[in-house]
């Protein structure tokens, strides 16, 4: 399994939506893929800026998918303090 780590936390390209999509749908319903954010999936059209791409590819990704949300905290800042 390969990840795409925090996903939206810098400026993307104006192709990143292109581009995303592009591997979403090569890699769709042939192996896992992971994308990790702090950004709400609601967001994904903001940070990317192609509707119709961003559309496709969470069409993709949550066809099979599981969206996990951590609360508002970091779970980082959350270990370190319970640790």
């Amino acid at each position: 399994m390969r990840g795409v780590s925090d996903f939206g936390m810098r400026k993307l390209p104006s192709s990143a939506a292109e581009d995303l999509l592009e591997i979403v749908m090569r890699r769709y319903e042939r192996c896992s893929t992971l994308l990790t954010s702090n950004r709400p999936v609601d967001d994904s059209g903001k940070l990317l800026g192609d509707t119709a791409a961003v559309g496709s590819m969470l069409d993709r990704l949550l066809h099979h998918g599981h969206v996990l949300k951590c609360g508002p905290r970091s779970w980082r800042t959350k270990t370190a303090v319970t640790a």
